[in-house]
């Protein structure tokens, strides 16, 4: 580890920040069931499309680059629900005439319903939540967050659930790192966020000057200014 990187003081810590997508509900696991159902129900194979899991491959690399341009505000969220599935379908070869319609209005329906969380999420929020005030930062939108929260019994832990569409800024934007530490009442040295994102999650916090924990359970090479990270969850109930 690079000596001249800051380590965070975890004694110190009294709240914690939580992104919910990719790092508590395992989205990528809950999309791909999703899709493989609506591939079914839409009778995608029939359509020319002959693989289902080609479809969700494209689909999962197009969602991660518009979520990415969405986090830092270079498209809306009504570009992104509109590009997501018709990029891939022209991908994957598909006449824009019989593109289906209603396919993004189902795949929201039922998405959120999901209920895959990464492993052992509930055992280290109720650890965690014996020691800290827990919260969540989501740039998810906030339709969907407060689905997948009751479907997976999550509310119970968190204070508060803070929506960046709601607040009317997006991690990595200073401002609702600003809005969640006013709303808890507390500081930026007590706080402490954890996400999958290294944009909007990690670098967001600490450039607002809030220590950060990168969740990294795909084990992708950690940059050098990203003083700690975890592969799974449960690692946090050694780390705090």
């Amino acid at each position: 580890m690079h000596s001249a990187i800051h380590l965070p003081h975890f004694a110190i810590k009294k709240h914690i920040f939580f992104d919910l997508d990719h790092t508590i509900w395992d989205f990528d696991k809950n999309a791909e069931e999703t899709l493989h159902e609506l591939y079914g129900v839409y009778g995608l194979k029939e359509l020319g499309l002959h693989s289902a899991d080609a479809f969700i491959e494209t689909y999962t690399r197009n969602n991660h680059q518009l979520w990415a341009e969405y986090h830092t505000g270079k498209i809306t969220k009504d570009q992104l629900r509109e590009a997501r599935f018709k990029k891939t379908f022209l991908d994957l070869g598909m006449h824009s005439d019989v593109i289906p319609a209603g396919f993004e209005d189902d795949y929201v329906k039922l998405c959120p319903t999901k209920t895959n969380l990464f492993p052992d999420a509930h055992e280290t929020l109720r650890y965690l939540q014996e020691k800290y005030t827990l919260h969540l930062i989501s740039n998810g939108f906030s339709e969907s967050q407060g689905t997948k929260i009751s479907n997976t019994n999550l509310g119970g832990y968190f204070q508060y659930v803070i929506i960046s569409e709601i607040v009317g800024a997006n991690k990595p934007d200073k401002a609702i790192f600003e809005h969640a530490i006013n709303l808890a009442e507390t500081t930026k040295e007590e706080s402490l966020m954890i996400g999958d994102s290294l944009e909007a999650d990690v670098y967001g916090a600490l450039n607002f000057g809030m220590d950060a924990i990168y969740f990294n359970p795909a084990g992708l090479d950690k940059p050098d200014d990203v003083p700690v990270q975890i592969n799974h969850l449960k690692e946090l109930t050694l780390l705090l």
